[in-house]
């Protein structure tokens, strides 16, 4: 039985793939659904420099986003929690499925290969590799349906 959901949203349509998902495993199980933003914000433990500071409105423009994002989608379907927390992705999930003793993360890939791939690396494969639970991972043009949806595909 599922307890609590993690779902990493980025705010672009490939992200939000995975929601539909995560929201119909919490409503099957009476899962709480956490949807999680992390803005990526300079720190001083990147490899490149970047040449501007973080803005102090990021966060409270991503929570905004985050939150009417979850009350198109959500409200009244399942219980959840919106969280925002700035810095690397990668580790930033890892600590909140830790924090909230998450029973699964489900998350949409964003499908990069080759040099893009190499280069920017994955969040999802670094998630998969180091999460203390499953991690189910949505490709975003499978994610468009729930499973077990009525619009899904035969």
């Amino acid at each position: 039985m599922l307890r609590a959901i993690l779902c990493p949203v980025v705010l672009e349509d490939d992200s939000l793939s995975a929601l539909s998902y995560a929201a119909e495993l919490a409503r099957l199980n009476g899962a709480k659904l956490y949807l999680l933003n992390v803005p990526r914000t300079p720190g001083p433990d990147m490899d490149v420099p970047v040449a501007i500071a973080p803005h102090p409105h990021w966060e409270v423009e991503a929570e905004n986003s985050l939150s009417r994002i979850a009350r198109q989608r959500l409200d009244g379907g399942v219980e959840y929690e919106v969280m925002v927390r700035p810095g690397i992705p990668e580790t930033a999930i890892i600590e909140v499925a830790a924090e909230i003793r998450a029973d699964l993360i489900v998350m949409a890939t964003h499908g990069r290969t080759g040099l893009a791939h190499f280069i920017l690396g994955s969040v999802t494969e670094t998630i998969v590799r180091e999460a203390d639970c499953p991690v189910l991972t949505i490709r975003p043009k499978d994610g468009t349906n729930p499973p077990g949806g009525a619009n899904r595909e035969s």
